[in-house]
């Protein structure tokens, strides 16, 4: 028993150092983001106007979106009318598919087969009161049919990005092959929230639908979102929000994509598979309200826009230049800045910046804003974004050292030293030449003259 106690104690310190290894590998840098946790099985916060994420929790995770779903119907019918398909104005006649895929106690509006309605009101009554026969009324006016209206939602989900997301119904009661993710449910709420007919009508408590020719009287409906509207639960009530949708089903749990704008800032969060808090009742315990809330505050007390990198930043590495008249360097500067919504116990001070040159050395002339390299700004090895790197100042080009460096460049060219190579042979190849027949032609040109001499005295001898 003795000897195992080292051997159990190596076992608890080895355990411990992996559970602190990972602790400290799951750190953010950032206290702020470290100490949130939403009570939810998926959830996102995020900028819709940077696209930058604030906090996510299995954000990419396969969930049921319950009527969140009615956001992507929603956008589609804005869209045929901001094609000239529709009018908001226009009317039209709910059909055989009205209540297609919809299953027992599922939320309506009371539109019946027959029943002329206007797009307007069909909106108002799919988004604020989650009216699910309103949805398919859309559909078959948009696209004929469901069918062809849901792989309509499907290929509209693929152009946003929504990688994980499959439509088999225009309304979100429930069905298995039908699902999404919070951040995917983030990228629709998005898009919609860029259409002012959908801003309108998502933050409202109420609308009057005008009566019909099967509804002699005027219908209200009211939003089931309680943090705009106090009519189906109170006590959850959020001046700032501006929408979005409501879902829930049994096997969905509760679900809020919501909107919020406070001073100049937006923000959308996605909260989904929520439970009600047990043992509650009437309008306590909506937990999907509460922690939405919550996270919205969060994000606006606890983020700010800073700058991460601009023109300021130095003790960046400096380029050579050679031939430059009166400098053989050049300094670099970020042209451009990165800025990035961080939480308050990060500053720009905390990151980290990779440089990346083009080349060590740069021949001149070099220009004002040449790029001359590349500047990287992360933090926490997640990367916010690149700069280029342009010179700060221009240098000329000194022509007497530019005139002597082409002159050296071009002798030292492997064809301009073999066309020399072969000059110089065939100089001295001539030369040789020169100097052996000269004085072959020298001794031959001695021993004729003297010959010729010889024969000529002579000569004059016989004549005298």
């Amino acid at each position: 028993m003795k000897k195992s106690r080292p051997l159990a104690l190596m076992l608890v310190l080895v355990l411990l150092t992996g559970l602190l290894t990972t602790f400290a590998a799951a750190s953010s840098g950032s206290a702020i983001l470290d100490g949130m946790e939403v009570n939810a099985k998926a959830a996102v916060l995020a900028d819709p106007n940077t696209n930058e994420i604030l906090y996510e929790k299995n954000a990419h995770e396969k969930m049921y979106p319950a009527s969140i779903t009615k956001v992507m119907t929603c956008l589609l019918m804005l869209e045929a009318v901001d094609a000239g398909q529709y009018k908001l104005e226009d009317t039209v006649t709910a059909g055989a598919g009205l209540h297609t895929g919809i299953g027992a106690n599922a939320s309506t509006a009371d539109i019946k087969a027959g029943e002329n309605i206007r797009i307007i009101d069909l909106l108002y009554a799919a988004l604020i009161s989650s009216a699910n026969e309103a949805c398919n009324v859309m559909a078959e006016a948009v696209s004929g049919d469901v069918a062809a209206f849901v792989e309509k939602m499907n290929q509209r989900a693929a152009q946003l990005g929504m990688k994980d997301t499959h439509f088999a119904n225009t309304h979100g009661y429930h069905n298995d092959d039908h699902y999404t993710t919070a951040y995917d449910v983030y990228l629709m709420c998005q898009e919609a929230m860029k259409h002012e007919t959908f801003r309108t009508i998502v933050s409202s408590k109420s609308y009057d639908m005008p009566a019909t020719n099967l509804h002699t009287e005027p219908r209200t409906v009211h939003s089931t979102n309680a943090l705009i509207s106090n009519w189906n639960v109170t006590g959850y009530l959020y001046s700032y929000a501006t929408g979005i949708k409501t879902g829930y089903t049994p096997e969905a749990g509760y679900c809020l994509a919501a909107g919020a704008t406070k001073e100049d800032r937006s923000l959308i969060s996605v909260v989904m598979g929520c439970e009600r808090e047990p043992g509650t009742t009437g309008s306590a315990g909506f937990i999907y309200f509460s922690e939405t809330k919550r996270l919205l505050e969060w994000g606006f007390n606890n983020f700010s826009s800073q700058t991460i990198l601009d023109s300021t930043k130095r003790d960046i590495p400096e380029v050579e230049v050679t031939l430059g008249k009166g400098t053989n360097y050049v300094t670099l500067e970020p042209k451009g800045e990165i800025t990035a919504l961080l939480p308050d116990d990060i500053t720009p001070e905390s990151f980290t910046f990779d440089y990346t040159l083009n080349a060590k050395s740069v021949e001149a002339p070099v220009e004002k804003g040449q790029v001359l390299g590349t500047i990287t700004a992360s933090f926490n090895d997640k990367e916010y974004g690149s700069l280029p790197l342009v010179a700060s100042i221009g240098v000329e080009v000194d022509t007497l050292m530019y005139n002597l460096d082409r002159i050296q460049k071009f002798f030292s060219q492997l064809w301009v030293k073999i066309l020399l190579g072969i000059l110089l042979a065939g100089i001295v190849v001539l030369i040789v030449r020169q100097i052996f027949f000269k004085g072959r032609r020298g001794g031959r040109r001695g021993g004729y003259a003297a010959r010729s001499s010889s024969r000529y005295t002579g000569g004059r001898r016989r004549r005298r």
